[in-house]
């Protein structure tokens, strides 16, 4: 079967050449709320779907790479799902019942539990929430405040747990009291300026020392929350080394550690839950999405010892889905009968090394990262220069940009962490190289340079700098930070190339500069195939008309038919 080809199924009168499709289209810019998102970038009418091919109203087909935000592990539709929804229904049993048992919660609770981390199965507990993320969120949130009788809250730069008010202020950006943001390992942009293993080891000790610093200011914590994966910040995967350091220093002074695994759980990532690839075991896990089979359903699992908040202390109406808790048994259970996280592994593996060898040649293309089938790039202004950290710039001087010169010429060209773990690197998450332009100092090599601040005598290296890169060779893992601006507009522009050639991708990162890719784990070796081809044509028809030129050679030759265009504005 072709990759967008669907059963014969009659598609009522809606079906037309478009006319029909546009007038929806306006009706939803009259009615629906400015806040709405992706109907902005994403001007298409779905009538039907199966797997991972979307048919609009008009008649054309899509690959659909978006999979409801994470949410359709099995992609659209999947018969074990559409089987389970129908046996409930013809069961006549109750669709709502608030948090009562039932025979569908009970098959549900056991499939969960059976994909648990061991170590978190054997004594945990699990409360039902409102159907969404962000309250699955909001109820592990005050479970651990009521459980350890701490308000402050550790969090990360760059996190997302979701639109509700304490959910919100524990994502990056937000400015709430009792929040404390620690830097997150983010090897491309490293707060650091050097990136890698040593840039996390960074992350991990500025943590560590912050929360025993009598006067570090950070209020007494209740948990600590974080994303084994960064999906909204850019798909930023944590490195495994990293989150077991998270784990020991939180174990280590009483602060439970909740893994928002909202959208990296289920298989995503290569591994049932995404900490299940460092050994990590937290306290809580935040669960939604997926395990719901593409039906509304969030739960929190928890250690058995911190459940001491008293009834009513969180509730919500439509905790009892009876719908989506038969879908999410079949889902969870069908991801592990069929081993569909290894097969993520597989296919996230080479989509990733497709992609990195098709942006060697791109510098709009900055990075290349992921885990499993969540994936990003991270796109670039190259010829706007590295962008100056904070502290850098014009203040440096021309003596730091010179003596960048020195530095860059002992470092070698610059790594940056391949998260698969490809052999032969010399770091433990692996290694690849790109060429930079050394001409700006981030405040960590200008700490490294002796002579004043902000940079030193060309080629001098301080002591410091000596002890991390080994006196002059660079230390495994080492990456400098001097990236290129973030380029959203040619991220937006990629976007609705990738919608003319029928593919669906999503935007995110800091500035919505990462073309994101989350493909059903059920994505068959040939959609993988037409989804890398469309890509890599609308890349580079993107960086075409944008003024930008691509040091590669020929264009690939599309794949599939061309969707017409279509103009939308993403916010």
């Amino acid at each position: 079967m072709a990759v967008t080809q669907l059963p014969p199924m009659a598609l009522s009168a809606v079906s037309d050449d478009g006319g029909a499709t546009q007038g929806i289209l306006r009706r939803q810019a009259l009615r629906e709320s400015a806040a709405r998102t992706y109907a902005r970038a994403l001007p298409i009418v779905p009538v039907r779907a199966r797997g991972m091919t979307i048919e609009g109203a008009d008649g054309r087909r899509y690959l659909d790479c978006l999979s409801g935000a994470g949410a359709l592990a099995l992609g659209h539709n999947h018969p074990v799902v559409l089987e389970a929804i129908r046996a409930v229904l013809d069961s006549e049993a109750p669709l709502q019942v608030l948090d009562l048992a039932t025979p569908v919660k009970d098959a549900f609770t056991d499939e969960l539990f059976a994909t648990l981390p061991p170590g978190l199965a054997a004594g945990a507990r699990v409360q039902f929430c409102g159907p969404a993320g962000t309250d699955a969120v909001e109820a592990a949130l005050t479970l651990v405040r009521i459980a350890t009788g701490r308000d402050g809250l550790l969090a990360f730069s760059g996190a997302y747990h979701g639109m509700t008010a304490g959910a919100l202020a524990a994502s990056g950006g937000a400015s709430a009291a009792g929040v404390t943001r620690l830097p997150f390992p983010y090897g491309y942009r490293c707060p650091f300026g050097v990136g890698g293993e040593r840039g996390a080891e960074l992350s991990a000790r500025w943590a560590e020392k912050l929360l025993d610093d009598p006067k570090g200011g950070a209020p007494d914590p209740a948990g600590m929350i974080l994303e084994p994966v960064q999906g909204e910040g850019g798909v930023i995967p944590a490195p495994d080394g990293w989150l077991r350091r998270m784990r020991e220093i939180t174990e280590a002074r009483s602060i439970p550690l909740i893994a928002d695994e909202v959208q990296t759980g289920v298989g995503r990532t290569g591994a049932f839950w995404a900490v299940d690839h460092s050994g990590t075991v937290p306290d809580v896990m935040v669960l939604s999405k997926a395990i719901g089979g593409g039906l509304p359903l969030a739960v929190v699992v928890y250690r058995e010892e911190l459940d001491v908040w008293p009834p009513g202390a969180h509730a919500g109406t439509f905790r009892g889905n009876q719908l989506a808790m038969a879908a999410g048994t079949a889902t969870l259970a069908y991801v592990r009968v069929n081993h569909l996280a290894q097969r993520a592994a597989v296919v996230g593996r080479r989509m990733l090394e497709r992609l990195r060898r098709f942006a060697a040649g791109r510098p709009q293309i900055g990075e290349v990262r992921g885990r499993g089938l969540m994936i990003g790039l991270e796109l670039v202004a190259p010829e706007a220069g590295p962008t100056a950290e904070a502290g850098v710039g014009a203040e440096a001087g021309q003596a730091g940009s010179a003596a960048r010169v020195g530095l860059a010429a002992a470092l070698g060209p610059v790594a940056y962490a391949d998260w698969e773990g490809a052999p032969g690197g010399t770091s433990p998450y692996g290694e690849s190289t790109i060429e930079e332009a050394p001409d700006e100092v981030t405040p960590c090599e200008g700490a490294w340079l002796t002579g004043t601040e902000g940079g030193g005598a060309r080629g001098t290296l301080s002591e410091d700098a000596r002890q991390v890169l080994g006196g002059g060779a660079p230390y495994p893992g080492v990456t400098r930070t001097a990236a290129p601006p973030a380029d959203p507009a040619l991220a937006a522009a990629v976007q609705q190339e990738c919608l003319r050639r029928g593919l669906i991708v999503e935007l995110g990162g800091r500035h919505d500069a990462v073309i994101r890719l989350l493909p059903p784990l059920t994505i068959t070796d040939e959609q993988t195939e037409a989804v890398l081809d469309r890509l890599a044509d609308a890349l580079d028809a993107a960086i075409r008309t944008s003024g930008t030129r691509s040091r590669s050679g020929e264009l690939p030759t599309a794949a599939g038919p061309f969707a017409p265009p279509f103009a939308g504005n993403r916010h």
